[in-house]
């Protein structure tokens, strides 16, 4: 049954129904098991069919396929939607009930090019699956039009699941066609109910978010994607410029308590969830107050994320009743055990504060001029203290908190501010417009560059960075090419301060040995996972090599952890998307007394592991519409000494309207066979 038997997924047609020797293979790999119990023994989606059991009723999985596209998503705003599929779904319900003939089903191949026609594309891409079904499997249909074909006294299950590629890709999987349709309709509160089912902090993800979603848009097929960010932005500022409060009614208070340690995204959206639900939500943060946000708050620089609009979000999630103790370290001033006794669950959140040595010579000396590392840096800068900083700053790394660092250090008054970083810029991992920002700003890059030792003078001060020139050589694991020191190419880097940002990892001195809680080699916790394997035997992960489908329950029964402190330093979206499912984990854990992930998450998992964008789709359009940018404050002054104001001003309502209206609306719906 591992084996697929017929699939014409991708529109590769592989047929092992009658092969005797070695079966032909596919480009994709799928869980033998749905949930790893449950063999999955059919899939049905807006690429094809894929059949791994022979057994599978296909008229009877057609039909319902059909029904439940026409009855829960058709949104009837089109001739070709509403009636075609109605037609369709009455033809092959006529099927089952013996009431079609062979001539009705010649006709499906007309209704699937008439559907083509739609409005949007959940119609047009769910005519795929049902016209191959039809073709390739037309002697199951005849069979059962003349009743040759037993039906099974227990019929086959099915579980359904509503995507689109956007969706797919943002790890908060947020329903971003619907919301963009009712941002072009000026229906800034009914987009934000929208976006808050999956995402409590619109304002911040509308600003910072990295838009995995725009990697794959549809649009971007025909001209450019759709600016999904700054959409979000739109209407999370008409709400607070406008001073409205969201309509958010909890559900009756209910005895069980959460404790969270750490208020960064990840512990607010988790509290958040949590809350609405009726459970009492007690957050631990660090910080003083008038810093929630955690990584937010001190780690991303005001002229990207406003303190007052960071604070907005803050204060929505307080309003449901949730609790921030400021100023309480989690292992100091209280344990975690102490924690795990008085709450009836605890979800680890602490975000990731501690950033990581360079290992170059001299980091350890205690010189001055040598700073921490870049999150120290930002820090003590956002909270108004000391940096330390000197007038000529190098910044070590190519990640965006070290372009955050060399930015904020021009406001922090430097003369001249310097990034090193040992690869090429194409190959930086910062976002690309942060790059160009630090670029316009001023900054001066040393590309392909490795420091080796920090130079100091007699009183211990640093007055230099010694570097060795890179080139790059052989691709490493990752793919990319591995830069390797060019012999005698040493050169010095004049500065007075060295500040390393070469990344970061969370501080989980605070979880106690006996526990039972493990920790890994990347000093994240660890989680249990729904083990997921597939033909081969092999586990399905993603694409960082993380395991599929973790229930963000740890070996300590009662406590989760999610965010940076369970899946690395990510971004974010990813945080809170990673804390809404541990919320829904521990709703489970409290009502029912086991940690477990819903048929709706795995499919989700599922779907992302599948892959829901084509890149090489060839997408019909009328004509290509440019793509709009916010505006945006240009010119060196924007960086001047103390402006920490905001560099991008957003959207005006009619440029969100004629964005928003280049959204191509591309739902899809798979359905899996059971």
């Amino acid at each position: 049954m591992a084996q697929v038997v017929f699939s014409t997924w991708g529109g590769n047609r592989v047929d092992n129904r009658n092969v005797t020797g070695e079966p032909q293979a596919v480009s994709y790999r799928l869980p033998v098991a749905f949930d790893g119990q449950r063999p999955l023994r059919a899939f049905m989606g807006w690429d094809g069919i894929i059949m791994f059991d022979r057994d599978v009723d296909v008229p009877a999985m057609t039909a319902e396929y059909m029904k439940r596209v026409q009855t829960l998503y058709c949104c009837g705003r089109c001739t070709p939607g509403k009636k075609g599929t109605k037609v369709l779904m009455d033809l092959f319900q006529n099927v089952l009930s013996g009431h079609a003939t062979e001539a009705d089903l010649d006709t499906v191949g007309d209704l699937a090019e008439l559907l083509k026609n739609c409005k949007c594309t959940l119609c047009q891409s769910a005519t795929v699956p049902v016209f191959d079904a039809v073709t390739n499997y037309r002697e199951e249909f005849v069979a059962r039009l003349h009743e040759r074909r037993a039906i099974k006294p227990v019929p086959d299950s099915y579980i359904h699941k509503i995507t689109a590629p956007c969706m797919d890709k943002c790890p908060s999987h947020i329903d971003i066609p619907k919301y963009i349709e009712e941002i072009k309709n000026y229906q800034y509160s009914e987009a934000l109910a929208t976006i808050r089912e999956n995402m409590p902090m619109p304002a911040v993800c509308g600003r910072v978010c990295p838009h995995p979603c725009e990697t794959a848009c549809r649009r971007k097929n025909v001209d450019d994607a759709i600016n999904i960010m700054v959409l979000k932005r739109t209407a999370s500022d008409y709400e607070w410029q406008h001073n409205i409060i969201p309509p958010t009614q909890t559900k009756p208070k209910k005895d069980k308590t959460v404790a969270i340690v750490g208020a960064g995204p990840a512990g607010v959206a988790c509290a958040y969830y949590l809350a609405l639900e009726g459970y009492q939500c007690t957050i631990y943060e660090a910080l003083p107050e008038g810093f929630g946000g955690g990584m937010i708050a001190v780690g991303i620089p005001a002229y990207r994320m406003p303190r007052h609009i960071l604070q907005r979000d803050i204060d929505i999630v307080q309003a449901l009743g949730v609790n921030i103790i400021y100023n309480c370290r989690v292992g100091k001033d209280i344990s975690l055990p102490e924690l795990k006794q008085k709450y009836n669950a605890v979800f680890l959140a602490p975000g990731a504060h501690r950033s990581k040595p360079m290992g170059v010579e001299g980091e350890d000396k205690g010189y001055k001029g040598f700073l921490t590392g870049g999150i120290d840096f930002l820090r003590e800068a956002y909270m108004g203290r000391s940096t330390g900083m000197g007038k000529k700053v190098c910044v070590v790394g190519g990640g965006n908190t070290a372009i955050d660092c060399v930015r904020v250090a021009l406001r922090e008054g430097a003369e001249e501010s310097i990034l090193l970083y040992r690869r090429s810029r194409k190959e930086m991992p910062a976002d690309v417009w942060e790059v160009d920002g630090a670029d316009e700003e001023g900054v001066r890059f040393e590309f392909q560059v490795l420091p080796t030792k920090i130079v100091v003078d007699a009183n211990e001060q640093v007055i230099g960075v010694e570097c060795v020139r890179m080139a790059m050589g052989e691709p490493d694991a990752s793919g990319r090419r591995r830069p390797e020191p060019v012999p005698g190419s040493e050169f010095i880097v004049e500065c007075d301060t060295v500040i390393p940002a070469i990344g970061q990892d969370p501080d989980l001195s605070f979880i106690p040995s006996d526990m039972g809680i493990d920790i890994t080699k990347w000093n994240t916790v660890v989680t249990k996972y729904l083990s997921l394997k597939d033909a081969d035997g092999k586990d399905l992960k993603d694409g960082m090599g993380n395991m599929l489908s973790r229930s963000l329950i740890t070996d300590c029964d009662g406590v989760f952890a999610g965010g940076d402190a369970e899946i690395g330093p990510l971004t974010v979206v990813a945080c809170i998307g990673n804390a809404h499912r541990a919320a829904l984990v521990i709703q489970r854990w409290l009502e029912e007394g086991k940690a477990y992930l819903s048929e709706q998450d795995i499919f989700d998992d599922l779907l992302t592991y599948l892959g829901v964008y084509d890149k090489s789709e060839k997408v019909p359009w009328l004509d290509s519409s440019d793509r709009a940018n916010q505006k945006e404050v240009h010119g060196r002054e924007r960086a001047a000494k103390g402006n920490y104001r905001e560099v991008e001003l957003g959207f005006s309502d009619s440029a969100a309207q004629i964005e928003a209206d280049r959204c191509l609306r591309c739902y899809r719906m798979a359905m899996v066979t059971l």
